[in-house]
């Protein structure tokens, strides 16, 4: 009989590996309250983030005019409107 093989389990990532992206406009009162959100648990987990003004970039305003603030980590969209907190930082340590 064949031994089967183990179930791995997929590596976690290290949080200062990742690139979390928060894409919002200027005068946008959910973009800095996720801004806030993002830079205290980038903070904490040594994340590197940037930020991203659809004003500025006509593809980035065509697909996420009407979400912002957006959250993307590693460049796939994590969340949108409201940044939970709790929710960001499992998803950059798991």
């Amino acid at each position: 009989m064949t031994p089967m093989p183990l179930l791995s389990r997929r590596a976690r990532k290290n949080p200062a590996d990742r690139t979390v992206t928060l894409i919002g406009k200027p005068d946008c009162h959910l973009c800095e309250a996720a801004e806030a959100v993002v830079a205290q648990v980038c903070g904490e987990l040594g994340t590197p983030w940037e930020t991203k003004d659809i004003t500025q970039d006509e593809e980035l305003h065509r697909k996420y005019w009407e979400q912002i603030p957006v959250v993307l980590i590693d460049g796939a969209q994590h969340d949108f409107w409201r940044v939970n907190p709790d929710r960001l930082r499992k998803a950059l340590t798991a």
